[in-house]
């Protein structure tokens, strides 16, 4: 008689686990944009007055303060529903890269760095600010990396 052995990880999860690991993320990437897309929405003017004093945006500002809050908001039910929760991570990703991208640019070549942030971010300095998204781009790569996040079409 043959036994064969399989080698298993010693960090090894379930895949209902790893489905509620993901869910965890995918809620937590979900507060985020909607308290994002809300403060930016309810405070819409002054968002778009902060905006337009940015001179890397300019022009642009007025677009920018729509654009953000709806795609935002788009994320969230990405990451609502099941079957695109996948397709929501990869555009969370996305969006938090440019976001972290916007605030080297300002560390990089702007003196007055204003901040349009809400709730607790508010409070953190620029360069914890990077920290903060690369945190969450990182939760949602990791979300990703366990593969459970639904297909956006099923095989």
């Amino acid at each position: 008689m043959e036994s064969i052995t399989h080698k298993q990880s010693a960090f090894s999860l379930t895949d209902k686990t790893k489905e509620w690991i993901v869910f965890g993320i995918c809620l937590l990437c979900l507060a985020l944009f909607a308290s994002a897309a809300y403060q930016k929405l309810a405070d819409h003017e002054i968002f778009y007055k902060g905006l337009s004093k940015v001179s890397l945006i300019g022009g642009a500002a007025i677009y920018i303060a729509w654009l953000v809050p709806i795609a935002e908001m788009l994320i969230c039910l990405l990451l609502l529903i099941p079957t695109t929760q996948k397709i929501g991570l990869y555009s969370f990703i996305s969006l938090m890269t440019i976001f972290t991208g916007y605030i080297l640019s300002m560390l990089l070549w702007t003196e007055k760095l204003p901040c349009h942030c809400n709730l607790i971010i508010e409070k953190l300095s620029w360069a914890e600010h990077l920290w903060f998204n690369a945190g969450f781009i990182a939760l949602a790569v990791f979300a990703l990396w366990l593969g459970k996040a639904k297909e956006l079409i099923k095989k």
